[in-house]
């Protein structure tokens, strides 16, 4: 078996049933339909994956964070696909879901694994289609995650979706985080007296890249189970090697800089699929190794 650090998050397909289609979400929710679901709604960071994975959505939505336009660095292949951004889920107007040409399933995440995490469950049931939210929260593991979206677009109809070169790319990063040894520090900007710093073992691709051997910064007892929010200065004094930044439009760029660090940007929203994640861990590789 193999042990927490070798996980594969190559992700898995589930076929869906010939006479009927049914699936149950992260919220241990059941959904059911006569045949499979070909129309899927999708928040952004599902939409996007979906779409790496083989499942073209026919709209996305943002979260409160998202105005108007869609965030190129959440969407992932989305950007230039033509498939159309509706806004904000929580202000999502039923009626220009409808001009769709209509919709059997909207996908969601979840946080808690209670509640859909950027749509209000009551439009689906106006709608009604299923509303799926899978998992993106700390309670699983990065595989974990990766494989339920795996396992969805599988059940939409998916077949040999590219996994991606995720196990040469995890094997780069825990090379390079070998030989260089250097300390990071991932966070997000909130203007020019406030920063929001990752506590790594909450967000599960930074755990995932603790276990490939890169050496987080954690920073630090305080208020607030994902983030610790302080000042830049704090920030400063924990000299990082690497700062790892939110690259998210509602996010702000770093204020300063450590002496001596380098930055490098991170998407804590990027879609759970494996072609995804091989670019981020890519990334990772190359702006370690550039610090050389």
């Amino acid at each position: 078996m193999a042990d927490a650090t070798d996980t594969d998050i190559s992700g898995a397909g589930a076929a869906g049933g010939a006479s009927g289609w049914e699936f149950t979400d992260d919220r241990g929710a059941a959904s059911a339909a006569a045949r499979r679901p070909g129309r899927v709604l999708a928040y952004v960071r599902a939409g996007a994956a979906l779409l790496d994975l083989g499942v073209r959505p026919v709209a996305v939505y943002g979260s409160a964070h998202d105005g108007g336009l869609l965030d190129p660095v959440k969407a992932g292949g989305l950007a230039g696909s033509g498939v159309p951004y509706l806004g904000a889920g929580r202000a999502l107007d039923e009626a220009r879901v409808r001009e769709l040409g209509g919709v059997d399933l909207v996908v969601d995440v979840t946080y808690d694994g209670k509640s859909p995490y950027a749509l209000d469950e009551a439009l689906a049931d106006r709608l009604g289609v299923p509303l799926v939210a899978l998992s993106v929260g700390s309670e699983l593991a990065l595989s974990a995650i990766v494989g339920r979206f795996g396992e969805l677009a599988g059940a939409l109809g998916a077949t040999g979706a590219a996994a991606g070169p995720v196990g040469d790319a995890e094997a780069a990063l825990r090379a390079a985080a070998g030989r260089t040894g250097l300390s990071v520090l991932a966070l997000s900007g909130a203007g020019p007296e406030q920063v929001h710093l990752a506590r790594p073992h909450a967000w599960p691709e930074l755990a995932r890249l603790a276990e490939l051997g890169v050496r987080l910064v954690d920073p630090g007892p305080g208020p607030g189970a994902s983030w610790l929010t302080t000042d830049w200065e704090y920030a400063l004094g924990l000299a990082p090697g690497l700062v790892l930044f939110d690259s998210r439009a509602n996010a702000v760029p770093p204020q300063v800089v450590p002496q001596g660090a380098r930055l490098a940007p991170w998407n804590p929203e990027t879609p759970p699929s494996p072609a995804a994640y091989a670019r981020f861990f890519q990334d990772l590789t190359a702006a370690l190794e550039d610090h050389q």
